[in-house]
């Protein structure tokens, strides 16, 4: 299991969204940033191949377009997802 920092300080989602962005990333989590850990590289790899193969395929059909590490603000959250689609 990786450590991960957390700062304790509560805030605002509003409040957070005004910082600039961190790497590694951080994210809002029930009032609290929570900084992500670092992806080894095995994990980054897949996550790059993965993205391309989808991308590949859903481009051709016009039906999906991925992205990675895309932060996403809902529900209350800010959230920087490893692999988005859309």
């Amino acid at each position: 299991m990786v450590a991960v920092n957390q700062i304790q300080t509560k805030i605002t989602l509003e409040d957070f969204l005004e910082f600039p962005e961190t790497k590694p990333s951080s994210e809002y989590i029930n009032g609290k940033i929570e900084q992500k850990p670092i992806p080894q590289g095995e994990h980054s790899l897949i996550q790059t191949y993965l993205s391309a193969k989808i991308n590949e395929v859903g481009k051709a059909n016009k039906a999906a377009l991925a992205f990675t590490e895309l932060r996403c603000t809902f529900g209350g959250r800010s959230l920087v997802i490893e692999l988005a689609c859309i």
